[in-house]
């Protein structure tokens, strides 16, 4: 665990719920995209992108998302989201998810979303900000 901790500095502890277990007796497939959410939020909080969205109308939004599984979830677990940043242009970037679960000292689940910034306001994709740029780069 603790290379994995080295490895993704930026990382969202999660317990994984009983009532998140499907009738196979394992985290249904579509709970991973719960966990990609909470360490998204968590990781734009740690870099305060959120800040400024009521003031700007800015924001992050998916525009598409993808999870690998590599071995199923149970509960009692918990697990350890890693994020890590790529692909950073001018108007969106590439969230990268790595799951590795404590109870079976493993990488689980891998995974990606792409984000583009928004402006609700005008309703069109909006720039990076600079501020923004360099948080993302620190993470890549």
């Amino acid at each position: 665990m603790n290379n994995f901790l080295a490895q993704h500095p930026i990382n969202t502890t999660i317990p994984v719920a009983w009532g998140e277990m499907d009738a196979l007796q394992h985290v249904n497939n579509a709970v991973y995209f719960k966990y990609f959410e909470t360490a998204r939020l968590d990781f734009f909080n740690q870099i305060n992108l959120l800040a400024d969205l009521k003031t700007t109308g800015v924001g992050p939004v998916l525009s598409e998302t993808n999870a690998r599984f590599k071995r199923p979830l149970t509960f009692p677990d918990t697990i350890i989201v890693g994020t890590k940043i790529s692909d950073i242009t001018e108007d969106r970037f590439v969230m990268h998810y790595t799951v590795f679960s404590q109870a079976q000292q493993a990488v689980t689940t891998i995974g990606w979303a792409k984000v583009v910034m928004f402006n609700v306001k005008t309703g069109q994709k909006a720039k990076l900000t600079p501020q923004l740029l360099d948080a993302l780069s620190k993470h890549q």
